[in-house]
Protein backbone atom coordinates (compact mmCIF):
# COMPACT_ATOMS: atom_id res chain seq x y z
CA UNK A 1 0.00 0.00 0.00
CA UNK A 2 2.76 2.44 0.76
CA UNK A 3 3.90 1.35 -2.43
CA UNK A 4 1.56 2.47 -4.30
CA UNK A 5 0.92 5.80 -2.37
CA UNK A 6 4.37 6.39 -3.39
CA UNK A 7 3.86 6.00 -6.86
CA UNK A 8 0.61 8.02 -6.62
CA UNK A 9 1.97 10.88 -5.56
CA UNK A 10 4.92 10.89 -7.77
CA UNK A 11 2.71 10.90 -10.73
CA UNK A 12 0.52 13.56 -8.86
CA UNK A 13 3.55 15.70 -8.81
CA UNK A 14 4.20 15.71 -12.27
CA UNK A 15 1.32 16.14 -13.21
CA UNK A 16 1.09 19.42 -11.45
CA UNK A 17 4.89 20.27 -12.61
CA UNK A 18 3.38 19.93 -16.53
CA UNK A 19 0.56 22.00 -15.89
CA UNK A 20 2.65 24.57 -14.73
CA UNK A 21 4.81 24.47 -17.63
CA UNK A 22 4.32 27.03 -20.35
CA UNK A 23 3.23 25.50 -23.58
CA UNK A 24 5.63 24.52 -26.46
CA UNK A 25 5.97 26.36 -29.72
CA UNK A 26 3.84 24.78 -32.79
CA UNK A 27 7.20 24.21 -34.49
CA UNK A 28 8.23 21.83 -31.56
CA UNK A 29 5.23 20.06 -31.09
CA UNK A 30 5.69 18.93 -35.14
CA UNK A 31 9.48 17.47 -34.31
CA UNK A 32 10.04 13.79 -33.50
CA UNK A 33 11.65 13.64 -30.50
CA UNK A 34 12.71 10.06 -31.52
CA UNK A 35 15.59 11.63 -33.76
CA UNK A 36 16.89 13.47 -30.50
CA UNK A 37 16.96 10.93 -28.42
CA UNK A 38 20.63 10.04 -26.83
CA UNK A 39 21.78 6.70 -27.13
CA UNK A 40 22.67 4.80 -24.00
CA UNK A 41 25.91 5.31 -22.86
CA UNK A 42 27.24 2.04 -22.80
CA UNK A 43 26.14 2.19 -26.83
CA UNK A 44 28.16 4.86 -26.76
CA UNK A 45 31.09 3.33 -25.03
CA UNK A 46 30.92 0.24 -27.68
CA UNK A 47 31.26 2.93 -30.56
CA UNK A 48 34.42 4.43 -29.29
CA UNK A 49 35.67 1.00 -28.47
CA UNK A 50 35.30 -0.27 -32.28
CA UNK A 51 36.83 2.99 -33.25
CA UNK A 52 39.86 2.39 -31.49
CA UNK A 53 40.39 -1.38 -32.09
CA UNK A 54 39.87 -0.37 -36.03
CA UNK A 55 42.18 2.46 -35.61
CA UNK A 56 44.32 -0.08 -34.12
CA UNK A 57 44.33 -2.39 -36.35
CA UNK A 58 44.85 -0.23 -39.69
CA UNK A 59 47.99 0.99 -37.66
CA UNK A 60 49.52 -2.41 -37.04
CA UNK A 61 48.52 -3.49 -40.71
CA UNK A 62 50.46 -0.18 -41.75
CA UNK A 63 53.56 -0.84 -39.39
CA UNK A 64 54.22 -4.39 -40.30
CA UNK A 65 53.73 -3.92 -43.60
CA UNK A 66 51.52 -6.40 -46.39
CA UNK A 67 53.52 -8.54 -48.55
CA UNK A 68 52.01 -8.16 -51.66
CA UNK A 69 53.01 -11.02 -54.39
CA UNK A 70 53.78 -9.98 -58.05
CA UNK A 71 51.05 -10.74 -60.13
CA UNK A 72 50.86 -14.18 -61.67
CA UNK A 73 53.43 -15.46 -58.67
CA UNK A 74 53.32 -19.29 -57.91
CA UNK A 75 55.98 -21.71 -57.29
CA UNK A 76 56.95 -23.34 -60.01
CA UNK A 77 59.64 -25.69 -58.18
CA UNK A 78 62.12 -26.18 -54.96
CA UNK A 79 63.91 -23.20 -55.45
CA UNK A 80 62.29 -21.96 -58.46
CA UNK A 81 59.23 -19.25 -58.54
CA UNK A 82 57.34 -17.33 -61.14
CA UNK A 83 55.64 -13.98 -61.60
CA UNK A 84 54.42 -10.95 -63.81
CA UNK A 85 57.12 -8.15 -63.03
CA UNK A 86 57.29 -7.09 -59.69
CA UNK A 87 57.02 -3.22 -59.02
CA UNK A 88 57.78 -1.27 -56.18
CA UNK A 89 54.98 -2.57 -53.65
CA UNK A 90 55.98 -6.09 -54.90
CA UNK A 91 59.50 -5.83 -53.81
CA UNK A 92 59.29 -6.74 -49.46
CA UNK A 93 58.03 -10.19 -50.96
CA UNK A 94 60.25 -10.68 -53.12
CA UNK A 95 62.56 -10.00 -50.43
CA UNK A 96 61.08 -12.71 -48.84
CA UNK A 97 62.00 -15.41 -51.06
CA UNK A 98 65.61 -15.00 -50.78
CA UNK A 99 66.51 -14.82 -53.97
CA UNK A 100 70.10 -15.57 -55.76
CA UNK A 101 69.07 -14.79 -59.11
CA UNK A 102 65.67 -13.30 -61.21
CA UNK A 103 65.90 -14.12 -64.48
CA UNK A 104 63.84 -11.44 -66.74
CA UNK A 105 62.29 -12.04 -70.26
CA UNK A 106 61.46 -8.77 -71.28
CA UNK A 107 63.87 -7.14 -73.40
CA UNK A 108 63.39 -3.19 -71.73
CA UNK A 109 65.69 -2.01 -69.81
CA UNK A 110 65.70 -3.06 -66.31
CA UNK A 111 64.27 -0.14 -63.74
CA UNK A 112 66.71 1.60 -61.61
CA UNK A 113 64.39 0.92 -58.68
CA UNK A 114 64.21 -2.58 -59.01
CA UNK A 115 68.26 -2.45 -59.77
CA UNK A 116 69.15 -1.23 -56.88
CA UNK A 117 66.84 -3.12 -54.80
CA UNK A 118 68.98 -6.43 -56.37
CA UNK A 119 72.03 -5.04 -56.10
CA UNK A 120 71.40 -3.81 -52.44
CA UNK A 121 70.25 -7.78 -51.76
CA UNK A 122 73.01 -9.18 -53.36
CA UNK A 123 70.49 -10.78 -56.12
CA UNK A 124 71.82 -11.63 -59.65
CA UNK A 125 70.21 -10.51 -62.77
CA UNK A 126 70.13 -12.36 -65.94
CA UNK A 127 67.90 -11.16 -68.82
CA UNK A 128 67.20 -12.43 -71.83
CA UNK A 129 64.77 -10.19 -73.94
CA UNK A 130 62.20 -12.03 -75.88
CA UNK A 131 59.89 -9.78 -77.84
CA UNK A 132 56.42 -9.67 -76.06
CA UNK A 133 54.12 -8.98 -79.43
CA UNK A 134 50.98 -10.76 -79.94
CA UNK A 135 51.49 -13.64 -82.90
CA UNK A 136 51.33 -13.91 -85.87
CA UNK A 137 54.45 -10.98 -86.13
CA UNK A 138 56.51 -12.39 -82.63
CA UNK A 139 59.13 -15.46 -83.69
CA UNK A 140 60.12 -17.02 -80.05
CA UNK A 141 63.81 -17.33 -80.33
CA UNK A 142 65.09 -20.90 -79.59
CA UNK A 143 68.54 -19.77 -78.85
CA UNK A 144 67.00 -17.66 -75.62
CA UNK A 145 64.74 -19.88 -74.52
CA UNK A 146 68.08 -22.30 -74.14
CA UNK A 147 70.06 -19.73 -72.39
CA UNK A 148 67.11 -19.14 -69.74
CA UNK A 149 67.20 -22.82 -69.14
CA UNK A 150 70.24 -22.95 -68.18
CA UNK A 151 70.25 -20.37 -65.72
CA UNK A 152 66.67 -21.90 -64.51
CA UNK A 153 68.31 -25.71 -64.56
CA UNK A 154 71.81 -23.92 -62.15
CA UNK A 155 71.25 -24.82 -58.81
CA UNK A 156 73.85 -22.13 -57.74
CA UNK A 157 71.37 -19.46 -59.00
CA UNK A 158 68.63 -20.88 -56.99
CA UNK A 159 66.51 -19.33 -55.69
CA UNK A 160 65.35 -17.72 -58.75
CA UNK A 161 62.63 -16.02 -59.73
CA UNK A 162 61.60 -16.10 -63.59
CA UNK A 163 59.31 -13.36 -64.59
CA UNK A 164 58.24 -11.52 -68.01
CA UNK A 165 55.70 -8.50 -67.88
CA UNK A 166 52.67 -10.47 -67.02
CA UNK A 167 53.86 -13.88 -66.18
CA UNK A 168 52.16 -15.22 -68.71
CA UNK A 169 53.50 -15.96 -72.08
CA UNK A 170 57.47 -15.92 -72.05
CA UNK A 171 57.40 -17.13 -68.68
CA UNK A 172 55.02 -19.54 -69.83
CA UNK A 173 56.99 -20.74 -72.55
CA UNK A 174 60.59 -21.05 -70.18
CA UNK A 175 58.63 -23.40 -68.01
CA UNK A 176 57.19 -25.21 -70.27
CA UNK A 177 60.12 -26.43 -71.32
CA UNK A 178 61.51 -27.22 -67.73
CA UNK A 179 58.46 -29.46 -67.73
CA UNK A 180 59.13 -31.07 -70.60
CA UNK A 181 62.64 -31.55 -69.17
CA UNK A 182 61.19 -33.08 -66.07
CA UNK A 183 59.11 -35.80 -68.03
CA UNK A 184 56.03 -34.09 -67.55
CA UNK A 185 53.39 -34.94 -70.38
CA UNK A 186 52.38 -32.72 -72.77
CA UNK A 187 48.84 -32.55 -71.36
CA UNK A 188 50.21 -31.60 -68.29
CA UNK A 189 52.31 -29.08 -69.59
CA UNK A 190 49.33 -27.59 -71.82
CA UNK A 191 47.28 -27.46 -68.79
CA UNK A 192 49.83 -25.28 -66.64
CA UNK A 193 50.50 -23.12 -69.42
CA UNK A 194 46.75 -22.52 -69.78
CA UNK A 195 46.16 -22.16 -66.42
CA UNK A 196 48.25 -18.61 -66.41
CA UNK A 197 47.42 -17.31 -69.86
CA UNK A 198 43.87 -17.97 -69.43
CA UNK A 199 41.54 -16.89 -72.84
CA UNK A 200 45.21 -15.31 -73.98
CA UNK A 201 46.58 -18.64 -74.34
CA UNK A 202 49.19 -18.30 -77.96
CA UNK A 203 49.58 -21.89 -80.58
CA UNK A 204 52.90 -20.09 -80.73
CA UNK A 205 53.77 -20.35 -77.03
CA UNK A 206 52.54 -24.26 -76.95
CA UNK A 207 54.24 -25.28 -80.13
CA UNK A 208 57.87 -23.67 -78.69
CA UNK A 209 58.29 -26.63 -75.85
CA UNK A 210 57.95 -30.19 -78.23
CA UNK A 211 60.33 -28.38 -80.70
CA UNK A 212 63.09 -27.88 -78.26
Amino acid sequence: MRQEATCSLVLTQDAQHRKNQPPLAEEDDDRDHTDDAMPPPCSILLRQEEGEATAAAAAAAAGEGLLVPPLNFAMVDHGVYRSGFPDISNLPFVESLRLRSVLCLCPEPYPEANQEFLRAHGIRLFQFGIDGSKEPFVNIPEDRIREALKVVLDVANHPVLIHCKRGKHRTGCVVGCLRKLQRWCLTSIFDEYQRFAAAKARVSDLRIGPEL
